[in-house]
């Protein structure tokens, strides 16, 4: 089993800082390239460049009230990046590129979606 995980290229989870503007102050972001990889994937669906895409999110995600001290941005993206690979497993985004995010309806995305028990 570890073969599998452990021949990946290691460039794929070689860490990268990347300053991104969020309301207009500089912020420094560290991912591995694999997130950073996704991340690229899903703005170029939908027409943006990861700095605007991360902005857009890192806004939603702010005026959700869910961004508050406790929370770590940098976590989120990662959890968005593994959300977004399950959603194409399992059908509910197209592994066609073509197709924008913003074009998804996201309630028939979301509809099987099953909630962690509390």
């Amino acid at each position: 089993m570890c073969q599998i995980f452990i021949n990946a290229d290691p460039e794929l989870y070689a860490g990268r800082s990347r300053s991104i503007r969020l309301h207009g102050v500089a912020t420094s972001l560290r991912l591995e390239n694999l997130f950073w990889n996704v991340l690229e994937e899903i703005g170029e669906r939908d027409g943006l460049s990861v700095p605007q895409l991360v902005s857009r999110l890192y806004d939603e995600l702010s005026t959700s009230g869910r961004l508050d001290e406790h929370a770590n941005f940098s976590s989120f993206l990662r959890v968005s990046c593994m959300r977004y690979l399950q959603l194409q497993l399992s059908g509910r985004i197209p592994t066609d590129t073509g197709v924008p995010i913003r074009a998804l309806d996201a309630g028939w995305v979301l509809a099987d979606e099953r909630r962690p028990s509390a």
